[in-house]
């Protein structure tokens, strides 16, 4: 919830990286091949630099990384922006820390060919999945550690961090919540904030599949989610309100539904804050790491694929309360970070994960109901 990443789409596709007419021309992107010869741009692996160090000098030598999308409050993509960015000497450019998914998507394809696009993306599995043609297959050297059902077999997308959907609240503001369908209730009458747009974000339209178990949906039918914040907006409880850490903390959005991660670190601003995950409507969900195959620094890019998925990455996302998709694996290995593991909000159940498919069939009604239903 503290990242607005995830905002429905407004007028991103004239400002994502600058993009109003008046702006000066970007510089060309470079070529993708290095000083040795190793074409970075069609590298698969670290060992088609001839290992990481070589992976790290062609990385050094363009200098650069474009990211999009990640507020530093979101996953604790701020530190690891900051300990990726100290430990390569590469300066990491950070555009549009409010942009949604589809709007890195329209990034890539508004700034092709220039050296402000973007080299990495996060996304949401709906936009992800609907574009894995612009992505370039990249296998890292703990790719083996991650689990099949997290990844493409060729690395051409891997899951990187996930959760759970919650309910976060404050206490003194509201009731104590024990199920979704409280929030129907007066005492929640302009208080009920969803994080984005369902149409656009992942978070809300995990936050929809929520609503439509917890109300005798599933997987494969995500109407009666839709249905249940028809009632919620006829009701007067439906905040249009996209939640921020400024809006929690000034008491404009109570009742956040949100991934557990983001309403967690809350809490730690708000003493009366808490978060309910409901153990009977387990929703789990991880985002997509890839790389951009047009992006303007294809070594840097891989370098910080590699970072991300190394033991100090995976448990710089736990630090932010973010269940990095090799926790298991580095849990058994003794690797991870046991205070920050051991942290994690409790949950009981057995979560539903959304396949692709599934997925994607539910983009697609929520393209064709959502707005008439919160309209």
């Amino acid at each position: 919830m503290a990242r607005s990443r995830f905002l429905a789409l407004t007028a991103s596709t004239l400002v994502v990286f600058g993009l109003a007419s008046c702006a000066p021309p970007a510089k060309e992107e470079s070529s993708g091949q290095t000083e040795s010869g190793v074409n970075a741009r069609e590298a698969t692996s670290a060992e088609d630099f001839g290992g990481m160090e070589g992976l790290i000098e062609a990385a050094k030598a363009e200098g650069e990384l474009n990211v999009i999308a990640l507020p530093p409050d979101w996953a604790n993509y701020g530190e690891i922006i900051s300990a990726f960015s100290e430990k390569y000497g590469i300066k990491v450019n950070s555009a549009q820390p409010d942009a949604n998914s589809q709007d890195e998507i329209n990034a890539a394809n508004q700034q092709k060919g220039r050296s402000t696009a973007p080299d990495v993306f996060d996304l949401g599995q709906a936009i992800a999945l609907a574009n894995t043609s612009m992505f370039a297959p990249y296998k890292v050297a703990t790719f083996d550690d991650i689990p099949d059902e997290f990844k493409d077999p060729d690395g051409t997308w891997v899951n990187d961090y996930g959760g759970y959907m919650s309910i976060g609240y404050d206490s003194s503001k509201v009731p104590e919540i024990t199920g979704v369908n409280d929030l129907l209730k007066p005492e929640f009458r302009g208080k009920v904030a969803l994080n984005g747009d369902p149409t656009t974000a992942s978070a809300a339209a995990n936050g929809v599949l929520m609503a439509s178990i917890a109300n005798g949906g599933s997987a494969d039918d995500i109407a009666p989610g839709v249905d249940f914040f028809r009632r919620l907006n006829d009701a007067g409880n439906f905040l249009p309100v996209d939640p921020t850490p400024a809006t929690v903390e000034s008491g404009q959005t109570p009742v956040v539904i949100d991934w557990d991660y983001l309403n967690a670190a809350e809490s730690k601003e708000i003493p009366t804050w808490k978060v309910f995950v409901p153990n009977d409507a387990l929703v789990g969900g991880y985002y997509f790491q890839a790389i951009n195959k047009d992006g303007p620094h294809p070594a840097a890019a891989r370098l910080w694929q590699e970072f991300l998925y190394s033991d100090e990455g995976q448990n710089l996302y736990l630090k932010g309360l973010a269940r990095p998709v090799r926790a298991e694996q580095m849990a058994e290995a003794g690797t991870v970070d046991k205070a920050a593991y051991d942290a994690l909000p409790a949950v009981t159940g057995t979560p539903v994960l959304p396949t692709n498919d599934q997925s994607t069939k539910n983009a697609e009604f929520l393209g064709a109901n959502w707005a008439s239903a919160v309209g």
